[in-house]
């Protein structure tokens, strides 16, 4: 019998399992967290959940279907607390347990196919002060009051780019907070041009529309400022968030001077788009294209053999299960992966980060901050060295290299770094996402892993 594995309990993971399962294939489902849903369905232990859980989510009856069909399918074993550190073909080697616990079990799963659905990163660009206490990525703000109906701040701002913004203000509110305003960095004209072209193309994604539509009523109920134009561009306070400044910016997202103006907040929330979680497909020699996606073909299979990666996850499944996109039932699967393609791009189009952005960057603005290099560090050391290798400039500069991996600050380095490398761009073929060791792995837990593959006590 054909045996799955598929990394990630999102709703494509989700969907990628149920699929497998229609083949006749058996399915090992993995994910991280101790709850499947991913981050769209992200909620709280039964313990803490309400009795409204319904109106917290979007489509959380369809949520609850796939769920409970896995849990009861006899081929399908869901494993949670499965930290995957290592990827060698089809081979996948995970942790499970407490994420910084002890005593993991350790655990070596082989199969026929491997669907990789591990979601994506959002991003937060750099500001000046963004290191204080009170400051968080727009996802993970959201995380906490989906998960854990826990408020960030009483008084909070949320800044950056794209629709994301509107649903984090959504589950702000819900959780308590007052949010003072969303700061949307696109001009309202490059708004309107890119989401009024070809029309007829959004008939697809009118679920989407109306997801939209909802979030911008909850806007109009705790009347919420959404500002276009405009970007926080400097956080202020002594042991945690005070105040921020935000300014109008120009199309590239240059600021304007002159336009500054200052809101008393203790929160605030940054978010600029998302970057694809690229670890594992890369351990495992996927090949990565140049707007640093996986490589895939029009079954979702990647350049590896038996790995597929995650634009559609009814697909992906299907055909790691041993179908085809040419078989019965897949015309609808593939004719939304068209679509949704479509929106993605009508998305970066309208929201995607400008070109000028650094130029809100002061000197001392801390770039990375789990080793605290400073914007002036950065340039000064690239400069020096002029180097065109990402992997020598790390090493110089430290930056990306502590506890979190580069995984706030790594596309943000690469960008910075390579503006001022000889040339303008990095040319070693390395990138921040490169990680032979996806998660952090205890050495005791390390060397107990190889002692049991080679049977040594």
């Amino acid at each position: 019998m054909t045996t799955v594995i598929v990394l990630g309990a999102g709703p494509a993971g989700l969907a990628a399992a149920s699929a497998a399962l229609e083949g006749d294939a058996s399915v090992v489902l993995l994910d991280s967290s101790d709850e499947v849903g991913g981050q769209y369905w992200r909620h709280p232990p039964a313990a803490l959940s309400a009795p409204n859980e319904s109106l917290l989510h979007r489509g959380w009856a369809t949520f609850r279907e796939l769920r409970e069909r896995l849990e009861r399918h006899p081929r399908c074993e869901i494993v949670t607390s499965a930290h995957v550190w290592a990827v060698e073909g089809t081979k996948i080697f995970a942790l499970v347990g407490e994420a910084d616990g002890t005593n993991r079990d350790t655990r070596v799963y082989s199969a026929s196919a491997v669907v990789m659905a591990t979601g994506a990163f959002d991003r937060a660009l750099p500001i000046p002060g963004w290191e204080l206490p009170g400051v968080f990525t727009a996802g993970g703000a959201q995380a906490l009051a989906k998960g854990e109906r826990l408020a960030v701040g009483r008084r909070v701002v949320v800044a950056g780019a794209g629709p994301f913004l509107l649903p984090v203000a959504a589950s702000l509110s819900q959780a308590g907070s007052t949010v003072v305003g969303v700061y949307e960095a696109t001009r309202a004209s490059r708004l309107l041009r890119c989401w009024t072209t070809r029309p007829w193309e959004l008939l697809g994604t009118l679920g989407k529309i109306s997801e939209i539509a909802d979030y911008a009523s909850n806007h109009l109920k705790h009347r919420i400022p959404y500002v276009t134009g405009r970007a926080v561009t400097a956080v202020h306070g002594g042991d945690r968030v005070a105040s921020v400044t935000h300014m109008a910016v120009d199309r590239s997202w240059a600021p304007i001077a002159g336009t500054e103006k200052t809101i008393d907040v203790d929160a605030v929330c940054l978010g600029h788009g998302f970057t694809p979680r690229l670890e594992l497909p890369i351990a495992a020699g996927c090949r990565v294209n140049a707007r640093r996606f996986v490589d895939v073909d029009e079954e979702q299979r990647t350049s590896i053999a038996g790995i597929f990666a995650i634009a559609e996850g009814t697909i992906a499944g299907h055909v790691a299960a041993g179908g085809r996109t040419s078989d019965k039932g897949m015309r609808q699967p593939l004719a939304r992966r068209r679509t949704f393609r479509r929106f993605a791009s009508r998305i970066e189009s309208a929201h995607g980060i400008g070109e000028n952005w650094s130029k809100w960057l002061s000197p001392e603005t801390t770039i990375c901050r789990c080793e605290e290099v400073s914007f002036e560090r950065l340039c000064s050391v690239a400069e020096a060295a002029q180097s065109s290798g990402l992997r020598s400039l790390k090493l110089l500069t430290r930056a990306g290299l502590g506890i979190c991996q580069g995984r706030v600050c790594g596309r943000t380095v690469e960008e910075l770094l390579g503006a001022r490398a000889p040339g303008g761009r990095l040319i070693d073929g390395v990138s921040t996402d490169q990680r032979p060791i996806a998660v952090p792995i205890r050495l005791g837990e390390l060397a107990g892993e190889f002692a049991e593959l080679t049977n040594l006590d």
